[in-house]
């Protein structure tokens, strides 16, 4: 049986070894690294399953690291850092990441977070997808989801595994409204808490990369009071 490895790059020493004891007591094997380029390295040379990055790191910080990895890479990414404001938060996850938490931090905290990314994860892998093979083509978007891809009028639009999970799930319920509660818990199959603005962070990311803007109508309406639909 193949051992779960987790990378975690960090170049506070004492965190990284805290965070490889609570990892290895559930069982998974650690990588640790202390900057971004390394880390990157690490990922594209060997299997692993989740990352753990830091922000502040020497030669590449976690964000562009996160940019780079997820160019090759869908595996879950969880920010684990001192900035701690919400542009902090949100920057984070509009880079890619799919989880952030802030220093100082619970070690139990984040062993149930890495423990419900992993499943998620592995819900994906084991079941060919979160979708079925079935391509949507509205005309406007095509979204391949075996291949995880997307594009506008054939235009390829590059979106992070989020991303493409809140679209897909908006796109294959057209007209349906989904409530933030509902596509947070769809997407990141966790109990939603109230003054979360993940969703919304989101939303407006993917309106700024399908370029609605430049279109003749908005590709995903929101319905005040009530959340979101696909009105494509």
């Amino acid at each position: 049986m193949t051992m779960t490895t987790i990378l975690i790059a960090d170049d506070e020493e004492a965190i990284a070894d805290l965070l490889e004891l609570h990892l290895q007591k559930e069982g998974y094997q650690c990588i640790k690294v202390t900057d971004g380029a390394e880390a990157v390295r690490i990922i594209l040379t060997r299997s692993i399953d989740l990352a753990i990055l830091d922000i502040m790191m020497p030669r590449m910080d976690g964000y562009e690291a996160a940019r780079t990895i997820r160019e090759t890479h869908h595996i879950p990414i969880i920010f684990l850092s001192a900035k701690s404001s919400d542009l902090d938060k949100i920057t984070g996850l509009v880079t890619g990441a799919d989880d952030y938490v802030t220093k100082p931090f619970n070690p139990m905290e984040l062993v149930a977070r890495v423990n419900a990314q992993l499943r998620r994860a592995n819900q994906f892998n084991t079941a060919g997808g979160a979708h079925n093979t079935s391509i949507l083509n509205t005309g406007v978007l095509v979204i391949n989801p075996e291949q995880r891809t997307v594009s506008v009028y054939d235009q390829p639009v590059e979106l992070t595994p989020k991303e493409f999970d809140i679209l897909y799930l908006l796109v294959s319920h057209p007209k349906k409204v989904f409530s933030s509660e509902h596509i947070f818990e769809s997407v990141w199959k966790e109990s939603y808490y109230e003054g979360s603005n993940t969703v919304m962070v989101h939303i407006r990311t993917l309106r700024k990369k399908l370029e609605e803007d430049k279109l003749k109508t908005k590709l995903i309406k929101t319905v005040w009071g009530v959340g979101y639909t696909y009105n494509g």
